[in-house]
């Protein structure tokens, strides 16, 4: 097998797939020699304004080896049939990206309930439902050995964000939302172990619907958007497709980040320090800053 068609044989869902970082992934993935199917209903930013051609026609452009589906999948049902359109069409499915998202920005003290519910439900329990299906299946075919002896095709990526760990103005939802995918990656990982899936969570840099909205509040925010409009998403995909590889075979409960041709992992949240006397005096020194993420990555981007 050439190196080009590494995940040939494996089937893949990409949440968001038709657009941006989705696509990227389900691009790299395809190139790889895996089928996809793009779940996507080409809603606004907000959630809004569904267009099922853009799936559609994303799909139309990567060929016979893809496939649209054009529902909502923030619901236990619409998760299950578009993983279900996998295996008919497809016959099985190795790879699961949950990098559908919509953002519905407001400070604390003036959002919207409903907009909370709303992004929580696309950008959180929406990726739950996904995994909900999907592993059920991955254990069926682990049992079967799908692929050879072991199973090792079993994958899931959940794209995050720096805000849900970071923090930023306005994002109460987001960000929440985010940092819930984060825990339900470790969760995951730990539940999926003894089948050989493994699950991993990409924070990703680039110039996306996301980048666009960014509306600068001072000079140093201006810089961090015209840097982010420069960053490319194809490196996300690259690094998608090396975790779904057999490099990444070891590879689970990890969080990544790509800018460009960087890229990071992340430490996770552990002790620091401890005290004993009830105070916090002695914790002062290892307090985190508080810096949002566009501070903390307003730097100059490795292109």
């Amino acid at each position: 097998m050439s190196g080009e068609q590494i995940l040939a044989g494996r089937v893949a869902l990409v949440t968001g797939g038709a657009r941006g970082v989705g696509l990227a992934i389900a691009k790299a993935l395809n190139g790889a020699g895996a089928k996809v199917v793009i779940a996507d209903n080409g809603t606004s930013i907000s959630g809004d304004s569904a267009d099922p051609a853009i799936a559609r026609q994303a799909a139309e452009a990567l060929g016979d080896g893809a496939a649209a589906y054009v529902e909502s999948i923030a619901s236990p049902a619409s998760a299950r049939a578009a993983i279900d359109l996998a295996k008919r069409r497809f016959g099985g499915l190795d790879i699961l990206v949950n990098n559908a998202a919509i953002l519905r920005d407001g400070f604390v003290f003036k959002a919207d309930p409903q907009d909370w519910e709303a992004v929580i439900r696309t950008n959180l329990s929406a990726s739950f439902y996904a995994i909900n299906a999907a592993t059920a299946m991955m254990r069926d075919q682990a049992k079967a050995e799908r692929g050879g002896k072991p199973y090792r095709w079993g994958r899931i990526l959940n794209i995050v964000s720096t805000a849900g760990f970071y923090g930023n103005f306005g994002q109460a939802a987001y960000a929440s939302a985010k940092a819930g995918m984060m825990g339900l990656t470790r969760v995951t990982a730990m539940d999926m172990a003894r089948s050989l899936v493994t699950c991993n969570a990409i924070a990703p840099f680039a110039h996306t619907r996301v980048t666009e909205t960014i509306q600068p509040a001072n000079p140093a925010q201006v810089a961090y958007k015209e840097r982010a409009l420069k960053i490319q998403a194809a490196p996300i995909g690259a690094l998608a497709l090396t975790l779904c590889s057999p490099e990444g075979d070891d590879v689970t409960g990890q969080l990544f980040g790509v800018r460009g041709r960087e890229v990071f992992v992340f430490s996770q949240p552990r002790p620091v320090a401890r005290d004993t006397d009830g105070g916090l005096g002695a914790l002062r020194k290892h307090f985190t800053p508080m810096e949002t993420d566009l501070e903390a990555f307003n730097t100059e981007p490795v292109l």
